[in-house]
């Protein structure tokens, strides 16, 4: 089963670290990253999807997707 987490946040090193974080747990990049400005907080901020290949395991949706 291919799972699917979307990782979003400001545009700073903190966002960088969760989405290497992420490849590190065997998380693989999706698409293109998105890159946007939040007029409310007058920041920049980004997003990445990544997905990730589970053997073995049912969905379960009460089940967190970094507990897989």
């Amino acid at each position: 089963m291919r799972i699917y987490r979307f990782l979003s946040g400001e545009d700073d090193s903190a966002f960088c670290h969760k989405v290497t974080k992420a490849l590190s747990e065997g998380w693989e990049l999706h698409g293109s990253p998105t890159y946007g400005f939040d007029a409310i907080s007058k920041k920049m901020r980004c997003g990445q999807a990544v997905t990730k290949i589970v053997r073995d395991q049912p969905y379960d949706p009460d089940k967190k997707l970094v507990d897989y």
